[in-house]
């Protein structure tokens, strides 16, 4: 079989994973000379910690035990199963980790409550003052600006893998064919169109409108830390995001604790990761309407950045970057993906939000089971 895949992105990169693994040849093609949307503008965290229990958590645990498999055999991607913490300040804030830890999920995503102490013994850079913390031992991480360059590289090395960038696909000839804008046509026996945030051209006319909506963040990295930062960390704003840990306790946060000004106006959270440089990459915001601004705020990172100082009790190295992005959401958040067979043949695979690093591995695997690949 001849699969032709569109979008180079992590969610391309992996469908093209599953394909060549289940013995295929591959046609990657890419519109850029590499992948610049949002599989390079993230974490790189495999964060299993805040999913929704049901189909959400189990497509992030099968993409944990997947991750951890190509990390394996591809070293370049910088896989580390390096757990994360969300360390906790007050009464209110403990309650909700104390109802995470409650869930009858709880064993499956790592769950454990820490005290102060056991949490600095897991990650000593964390000398800021706070009362316990949230463990989740399942959560990991990779390289976002390495990962797909990685993959890559084991692909081609299968001699069943070409990688076509700087061509854009305009249109989707019959059944089994893609043209691009340098008047070439590619046909397999099937097309998987990953276009990411690319929501308008050739996806509106192939699929129309879909229930998918674009998402900006902001974020930053840091100069390195000079010492390990050996867990991923969030801070509790993480808990009004994610939908693990509603309860009647998160009920009784957000109307007792009012969320910092700022991290309301841009609905913040903390996230924070530590690259294989030592460098951090901490964020993040969300947008949602349109039309998205073209600059970055300040506010944003100053909260930030005073978030960050306070759990590590010292100051934030020197930030070297600053950067937006955009990913694509499936409108009913509780999605996992939007999966449309467009035709006979071909299919449109996007929408996983946030998610996206996380998942897909999962997620082009259940598109190769699908499609009988």
């Amino acid at each position: 079989m001849k699969v032709i895949v569109v979008g180079a992105g992590v969610l391309g990169t992996m469908h093209a994973w599953h394909a060549v693994e289940r013995g295929h040849e591959v046609v990657h093609i890419e519109r850029e000379a590499e992948a610049r949307g949002a599989s390079l503008r993230n974490f790189g965290q495999i964060w299993v910690s805040g999913r929704a229990g049901g189909e959400e958590l189990d497509t992030a645990l099968r993409a944990r035990e997947l991750w951890e498999g190509v990390g394996a055999r591809v070293p370049g991607l910088g896989f580390r199963a390096i757990g994360s913490l969300t360390p906790v300040r007050n009464e209110l804030e403990l309650a909700v980790a104390e109802a995470a830890v409650a869930r009858p999920d709880a064993a499956a995503r790592g769950y454990k409550l820490l005290t102060a102490d056991e949490a600095r013994a897991l990650n000593p850079a964390l000398r800021g003052t706070f009362e316990a913390a949230l463990w989740c031992e399942r959560d990991a991480a990779v390289e976002p600006r390495l990962a797909q360059l990685a993959l890559r590289e084991a692909l081609l090395a299968t001699g069943r893998y070409t990688f076509l960038p700087n061509r854009e696909v305009r249109d989707v000839v019959g059944e089994d064919s893609v043209r691009d804008d340098r008047g070439e046509t590619h046909t397999g026996d099937a097309v998987v169109l990953c276009t990411g945030a690319w929501l308008s051209g050739l996806v509106r006319e192939v699929a129309g409108e879909i229930p998918v909506r674009r998402v900006r963040l902001q974020m930053m990295q840091t100069a390195p830390l000079g010492e390990p930062l050996t867990t991923s960390v969030a801070d509790a704003d993480s808990f009004r995001y994610y939908p693990a840990y509603a309860s009647p306790a998160l009920d009784a946060l957000e109307a007792g604790q009012a969320q910092d000004p700022t991290a309301a106006a841009h609905k913040m959270q903390l996230l924070m990761v530590q690259r294989l440089d030592g460098g951090l990459t901490v964020g993040d915001t969300h947008e949602y309407e349109h039309p998205f601004a073209f600059d970055t705020l300040e506010d944003p990172y100053e909260h930030l950045t005073r978030v960050v100082e306070s759990f590590l009790g010292r100051p934030l190295p020197k930030i070297r970057r600053r950067w937006a992005g955009v990913y694509a959401q499936c409108v009913d958040t509780g999605q996992v993906v939007h999966r449309q067979r467009v035709r006979d043949g071909v299919w449109l695979v996007t929408g996983p939000g946030g998610r996206g690093m996380t998942c897909s591995p999962a997620i082009a695997e259940t598109t190769a089971n699908e499609l009988g690949w």
